[in-house]
């Protein structure tokens, strides 16, 4: 596995971006994953959007090919010292980004998104940079 795939990226793809759609194939090949925090985000817009049940199903397919990664004490941990780095430099950003990117590090993957400005904060985070 080699990517771990942000929810902005899964949104795009669930809603038939093009660029998301092929990008995630081409990678594909290499090993794609998912934070379980982007799980929950993903199902929060499933419950409260449009079309619950069409994108459940959706969602559902893009499980088949896409590695669900949970969060661990270690990982818990990594949050800690990169939330309490980031707040101690006045560079803080959300707790659901941390834990993304605390994921990508315990793993040693590289994070795909579009949401490079809060992401380059944290020191190490390697960065996939799809073009926009």
């Amino acid at each position: 596995m080699s990517y771990l795939v942000d929810t902005d990226i899964v949104v795009n793809w669930l809603k038939g971006r093009k660029q998301e759609t092929s990008l995630l194939r081409d990678l594909e090949g290499d090993g794609l994953a998912i934070s379980l925090i982007t799980y929950g985000e993903v199902y929060d817009g499933i419950y409260y959007g449009r079309d619950p049940d069409g994108n459940e199903k959706a969602i559902e397919q893009f499980l088949q090919w896409v590695d669900v990664l949970p969060l661990d004490q270690q990982i818990m941990r990594r949050f800690a010292r990169i939330r309490g780095h980031l707040r101690q430099t006045g560079q803080l950003i959300g707790d659901t980004d941390i834990l993304i990117a605390a994921t990508a590090l315990d793993y040693d993957l590289t994070l795909i998104t579009h949401n490079m400005r809060h992401f380059a904060r944290i020191f190490d985070l390697k960065l996939y940079r799809p073009k926009s």
